[in-house]
């Protein structure tokens, strides 16, 4: 038997493990984690938090008992103290304070990310806190049902950040969404877009404090208020929701890095170390639009460097096909989508491009159910080559976005989009529709 560890047992471990368990019957899998459970789905704590889904309990897709039930050794509230490379040992650490020490053949490091904590005055004031595993939004969730608690600081205008604030909003609490940048979400979409967020989010009564970094918590024992570059504002809870940073903690020190700290990995998932794997938020991944090695912390790319690694440990060859960075958001009823880079995007790392807007009725105007829908499509100036794609509108229209996720996967010119097979029927769209039309009306 080969022995595979995998230590972190979230979606991208999760993923490694299935693979090996369902297809290699040759392979010892351990799995390892310090959290008491696995597979939540942090996505739906805002879900949860604002009341629009009944329970938690469906967060979680699967549990210890199935993986046991499937042949894994599987070790919860268990941490790693200490790797050893060089002999392939894992050094744990027990919930009740035993120490015991386990052997590998392979190793997978799927430890995920960690918050960015602000080190500023006050920050260990109570009622500061971060939104990242379960525990965490059950303390949120128990502050925000308390009448004491009356107004909210988030801060971050991520898809985080936004998200909680929505659902604290919906909870009837006064909420201030703060931000270093100018408007919410500009990591994903350009000014014309997060316009319109900015407006949802004002007109839904979340205070905006854009351009405002804070410098100081103040208070007690509780946090009482938050100081920023531009006022103090009187707060009864902080949300923390300004990023993360790949948790590479136990492995720093031996496998090489990339920029920001995740582990640097090749198409297969393969460290600088070639008996250790790296997966999620903990390590690099390829970039399509950029046709390069990048950071992109989404759920979905974990799931994909499992499966990658999974099978590469079990002994088939399986290189990743890179990725866009896929992305959505539906906040007070307007969604958005995007994928590869926008326009800010492409100019930070030096992208020569053009891009085309177009905005039109989802259907036929004679269809009584309607909406708006806004595209921009944003395409490389020489080789017309399609690099991004955005999308608003009060419809869903979220499943386009893959068409365009598809097209950078391919390396699909903003030429070849204008005669793309689209169907019609005014039940979903128009005959020229607004994916035809802005291709169309590239330049």
């Amino acid at each position: 038997m080969k022995k595979t560890i995998i230590i972190g047992a979230n979606h991208a471990g999760i993923a490694a493990a299935n693979a090996l368990l369902e297809n290699y019957p040759e392979q010892e899998v351990t799995m390892i984690d310090k959290n008491s459970n696995l597979s939540y789905l942090g996505c739906g704590t805002a879900l949860w938090v604002g009341r629009k889904i009944e329970s938690y309990e469906q967060l979680f897709y699967t549990n210890k008992e199935e993986f046991e039930a499937k042949g894994a050794n599987v070790y919860l509230e268990t941490a790693v103290d200490q790797i050893d490379f060089y002999d392939k040992k894992v050094f744990c650490k027990a919930s009740d304070g035993s120490h015991f020490c386990k052997n590998y053949d392979t190793l997978i490091l799927a430890t995920g990310s960690i918050p960015i904590t602000p080190q500023i005055p006050g920050n260990t004031l109570e009622n500061i806190h971060f939104l990242k595993k379960f525990q965490d939004g059950q303390i949120v969730d128990q502050l925000v049902g308390m009448a004491s608690i009356r107004k909210v600081a988030v801060i971050g205008a991520g898809y985080i950040g936004v998200e909680i604030a929505e659902a604290i909003k919906r909870r009837g609490k006064d909420v201030l969404l703060f931000d270093g940048a100018p408007r919410s979400l500009s990591s994903y979409y350009d000014p014309d877009f997060t316009a319109e967020m900015d407006l949802n989010l004002s007109e839904n009564g979340i205070e905006l404090h854009f351009d405002e970094i804070a410098n100081a918590y103040k208070g007690s024992e509780k946090v009482e208020a938050i100081v920023t570059n531009k006022g103090e504002y009187a707060v009864d809870l902080v949300i923390n929701a300004i990023g993360f940073l790949p948790n590479n903690d136990l492995g720093k020190n031996h496998l090489e890095l990339f920029g920001n700290g995740a582990y640097l990995v090749d198409e297969y998932q393969q460290t600088s170390d070639p008996s250790v794997y790296a997966v999620g938020d903990c390590a690099t991944l390829y970039s399509n639009a950029l046709g390069k090695t990048t950071y992109i912390a989404l759920a979905t790319n974990a799931v994909r460097s499992g499966i990658v690694a999974g099978h590469n440990v079990g002994g088939a060859s399986l290189a990743s096909i890179g990725v866009q960075g896929s992305n959505g958001i539906s906040i007070f009823g307007l969604n958005m989508v995007s994928t590869g880079l926008s326009l800010e995007a492409a100019k930070k790392y030096q992208i020569e491009v053009l891009y085309t807007d177009y905005t039109d009725l989802q259907k036929p105007a004679f269809m009584n159910d309607n909406d708006s829908v806004s595209i921009r499509i944003v395409y490389e100036k020489g080789s017309r080559r399609i690099i991004g794609a955005q999308m608003s509108s009060r419809t869903d229209i979220s499943m386009a976005i893959h068409l365009f996720s598809l097209a950078i996967q391919k390396s699909m010119t903003i030429d070849e989009l204008k005669l793309l097979d689209l169907f019609f029927l005014p039940h979903f769209n128009q005959p020229y529709n607004y994916i035809t039309m802005a291709a169309l009306n590239a330049k």
